[in-house]
């Protein structure tokens, strides 16, 4: 199952410097605790406490990118749930030093014209705030696993009858791992079944590392019911894993098809769709972006693209893709809507977040998503299943 991984993602060049900083200022509030409250044989203990502790810390988030946990040969859930601590810590972190920030600003600022019951306000207000990033990340923790179904229409320039109307369900980003159970996958199978679909598609990530139960996620996939056989490509993390040919011949053997830079032609009622699948284009090569994938066309037939990473959508329009289904954002999974902005760690990687977007003739819709990575939380981007109905334009 396992094998070498051909490609590396570092670290956001960004993102670490910015934790390492955060957990410094951390230290540095630590060790003048300390020197207050201990006394000297007992603070040098105490400050070397506080250096491992951070060290573990930042080792810890290292672990939530897959490239780390690949080169040390790390497997299953240990890894994840260390990352995910560390993460949710220096995100807490974060926001607790700002509210500390602002809270002793505006002290100051009040220092001589508020009375020591204001104060006091003040600084409850503060420890309220400072404790809101925390409930934010359980509130995320709870709701992660409340699976939606949205179906959205997405009219098509000369969609031949035979295709108006057809139901696509698409599952993606799954990531069945410690952080998502195969029986909650079940209960996503489930509500798929209710749905009606003609054809059903799966757009990557089925799990999130090394070690975690990719024949479990293959065997709720395959009680799908539709039509024609389930097919799907693969994302970056069954690439992080070493697992894309494993995924492949196993998911063959359960009526499951991955398309890697190939095209299968389905008829439905009298018209061809072309369905075209890529493995994960990575963000590090834009430039070599759906190389070769034009030849995957068919003329005449509606053209559809499967790709995990929604950015190649420009280049898949230029080609002449009818429609692309993507994932591999999560919709930001961590969502804050800022004067009228959704703001989310996913824009900062690409324009194509969430949703429908457009580009001359061609549309291209981009999931949510089952699961979650990095933290187990979901919060203003809530899991999805999705349905996408073609229609005329």
């Amino acid at each position: 199952m396992l094998g070498p991984v051909p490609e590396i993602v570092r670290p956001n060049d960004l993102v670490l410097p910015f934790f390492l900083v955060v957990q410094w200022r951390i230290t540095v509030k630590a060790f003048a605790f300390v020197r207050r409250r201990f006394p000297a044989r007992a603070a040098t203990f105490a400050r070397g406490g506080v250096v491992l502790s951070g060290m573990a810390i930042i080792f810890g988030f290292l672990l939530t990118f897959p490239n780390v946990v690949t080169a040390l040969n790390l497997k299953g859930s240990g890894s994840l749930i260390a990352g995910a601590l560390s993460l949710a810590y220096l995100l807490c972190a974060t926001g607790a030093l700002v509210v500390s920030f602002l809270v002793d600003r505006v002290r100051k600022h009040f220092a001589h014209r508020v009375d020591p019951q204001r104060r006091h306000l003040i600084a409850t207000a503060g420890n309220v705030l400072m404790a809101a990033p925390l409930a934010a990340l359980a509130g995320g923790y709870v709701r992660r696993n409340d699976f939606r179904v949205r179906e959205i229409e997405v009219p098509l320039a000369g969609l031949p009858d035979g295709l108006n109307g057809l139901r696509i369900l698409q599952l993606s980003d799954i990531h069945l791992s410690a952080f998502l159970s195969e029986a909650d996958l079940a209960r996503v199978i489930d509500a798929s079944n209710e749905l009606r679909a003609n054809l059903a598609v799966i757009t990557g990530d089925l799990i999130s590392t090394r070690g975690d139960p990719l024949d479990a996620c293959i065997r709720q996939l395959a009680r799908v019911k539709i039509d024609v056989p389930m097919i799907g490509c693969l994302g970056n993390h069954e690439r992080f894993a070493g697992a894309e040919d494993y995924c492949v011949a196993a998911s063959a053997r359960r009526g499951i098809r991955f398309l890697r830079h190939e095209a299968q032609a389905i008829q439905l009622g009298g018209a061809t769709l072309n369905i075209a699948g890529v493995d994960y284009q990575s963000l590090e090569h834009k430039d070599e972006y759906l190389r070769g994938a034009e030849r995957l066309i068919a003329p005449g037939a509606t053209n559809l693209l499967l790709s995990h990473n929604p950015d190649v959508f420009p280049v898949a329009a230029r080609q002449g893709y009818n429609l692309m289904l993507a994932g591999h954002t999560h919709g930001g999974q961590v969502t804050v809507e800022i004067l009228d902005q959704a703001v989310n760690p996913a824009r900062f990687i690409t324009p194509y977040v969430y949703g429908l977007y457009r580009a001359g003739q061609s549309a291209a819709y981009v999931t949510r998503g089952i699961g979650t990575i990095g933290i187990p939380a979901r919060i203003g981007a809530a899991p999805e299943i999705t349905v996408v109905r073609l229609r005329k334009a």
